[in-house]
Protein backbone atom coordinates (compact mmCIF):
# COMPACT_ATOMS: atom_id res chain seq x y z
CA UNK A 1 0.00 0.00 0.00
CA UNK A 2 1.32 3.53 -0.81
CA UNK A 3 2.11 5.67 2.21
CA UNK A 4 -0.69 7.93 3.00
CA UNK A 5 0.04 11.70 3.86
CA UNK A 6 -0.96 12.49 7.15
CA UNK A 7 -3.12 15.12 7.92
CA UNK A 8 -4.38 17.12 10.50
CA UNK A 9 -8.12 17.12 10.50
CA UNK A 10 -8.00 21.23 9.65
CA UNK A 11 -6.55 19.90 6.44
CA UNK A 12 -8.50 16.89 6.09
CA UNK A 13 -11.08 16.72 3.65
CA UNK A 14 -14.43 15.04 4.61
CA UNK A 15 -16.82 13.37 3.24
CA UNK A 16 -20.60 12.08 4.09
CA UNK A 17 -23.09 9.40 3.35
CA UNK A 18 -26.03 10.54 3.98
CA UNK A 19 -28.75 8.03 4.83
CA UNK A 20 -32.58 8.68 4.47
CA UNK A 21 -34.96 5.74 5.93
CA UNK A 22 -38.10 5.65 5.63
CA UNK A 23 -40.55 5.92 8.93
CA UNK A 24 -44.00 4.65 9.36
CA UNK A 25 -45.24 8.47 8.59
CA UNK A 26 -43.64 6.91 4.35
CA UNK A 27 -47.13 7.69 3.26
CA UNK A 28 -46.96 11.55 3.44
CA UNK A 29 -44.01 11.04 1.03
CA UNK A 30 -46.18 12.28 -1.69
CA UNK A 31 -47.03 15.10 -0.17
CA UNK A 32 -43.83 16.45 -0.03
CA UNK A 33 -41.77 15.35 -2.79
CA UNK A 34 -41.81 18.78 -4.17
CA UNK A 35 -40.18 20.03 -1.58
CA UNK A 36 -37.72 16.86 -1.67
CA UNK A 37 -36.67 17.09 -4.66
CA UNK A 38 -36.11 21.01 -4.74
CA UNK A 39 -34.18 20.48 -1.60
CA UNK A 40 -32.19 17.56 -3.61
CA UNK A 41 -31.46 20.33 -6.33
CA UNK A 42 -30.75 22.78 -4.48
CA UNK A 43 -27.59 20.64 -2.65
CA UNK A 44 -26.61 19.16 -5.90
CA UNK A 45 -26.29 22.74 -7.36
CA UNK A 46 -24.14 24.01 -4.36
CA UNK A 47 -21.42 21.39 -4.94
CA UNK A 48 -22.59 19.31 -1.84
CA UNK A 49 -24.36 16.40 -3.12
CA UNK A 50 -22.26 14.54 -5.51
CA UNK A 51 -24.45 10.99 -5.90
CA UNK A 52 -28.18 10.90 -4.72
CA UNK A 53 -29.91 7.59 -5.39
CA UNK A 54 -32.59 5.56 -3.67
CA UNK A 55 -31.56 2.89 -0.96
CA UNK A 56 -33.19 -0.75 -2.59
CA UNK A 57 -35.49 -2.21 -2.40
CA UNK A 58 -37.63 1.10 -1.87
CA UNK A 59 -36.17 1.71 1.80
CA UNK A 60 -35.98 5.16 1.18
CA UNK A 61 -32.49 7.41 -0.54
CA UNK A 62 -28.66 7.92 0.46
CA UNK A 63 -26.51 10.89 -0.60
CA UNK A 64 -23.05 11.17 -1.12
CA UNK A 65 -21.88 14.68 0.49
CA UNK A 66 -18.82 16.54 -0.02
CA UNK A 67 -17.34 20.29 0.37
CA UNK A 68 -19.01 21.08 3.67
CA UNK A 69 -18.83 20.57 7.36
CA UNK A 70 -20.81 18.19 9.41
CA UNK A 71 -22.52 21.17 11.27
CA UNK A 72 -23.68 22.26 7.70
CA UNK A 73 -24.10 19.14 6.36
CA UNK A 74 -26.80 18.51 9.59
CA UNK A 75 -28.53 21.72 9.21
CA UNK A 76 -29.20 21.10 5.07
CA UNK A 77 -29.91 17.81 6.32
CA UNK A 78 -33.14 18.92 9.08
CA UNK A 79 -34.24 21.36 6.02
CA UNK A 80 -35.23 18.85 3.78
CA UNK A 81 -38.90 18.33 3.61
CA UNK A 82 -39.25 14.44 4.40
CA UNK A 83 -36.89 14.99 7.74
CA UNK A 84 -38.39 18.01 9.00
CA UNK A 85 -42.39 15.67 8.04
CA UNK A 86 -41.02 12.83 9.87
CA UNK A 87 -41.14 10.69 6.12
CA UNK A 88 -37.46 9.50 6.52
CA UNK A 89 -35.22 9.52 9.74
CA UNK A 90 -31.57 10.74 8.39
CA UNK A 91 -28.06 9.37 9.36
CA UNK A 92 -25.10 10.81 8.70
CA UNK A 93 -21.66 8.93 8.27
CA UNK A 94 -18.70 10.84 8.30
CA UNK A 95 -15.52 9.48 6.20
CA UNK A 96 -12.27 10.46 6.02
CA UNK A 97 -10.76 9.56 2.47
CA UNK A 98 -7.56 8.14 2.59
CA UNK A 99 -7.18 5.93 -0.61
CA UNK A 100 -9.15 6.80 -4.01
CA UNK A 101 -9.05 5.50 -7.00
CA UNK A 102 -7.72 8.40 -9.84
CA UNK A 103 -11.22 9.53 -10.92
CA UNK A 104 -11.60 10.26 -6.93
CA UNK A 105 -8.87 11.87 -6.33
CA UNK A 106 -10.53 14.95 -5.63
CA UNK A 107 -12.25 13.69 -2.33
CA UNK A 108 -8.56 13.40 -0.84
CA UNK A 109 -8.10 16.73 -1.68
Amino acid sequence: MPDTPEFNDSERSYMFVVLLRFSANKGAAGQHMPGHREWIERGVDDGVFLLVGGIQPGLGGAIVAHGTSREELESRVAADPFVAEGVVSAEIVEIAPQLADDRLKFLLA
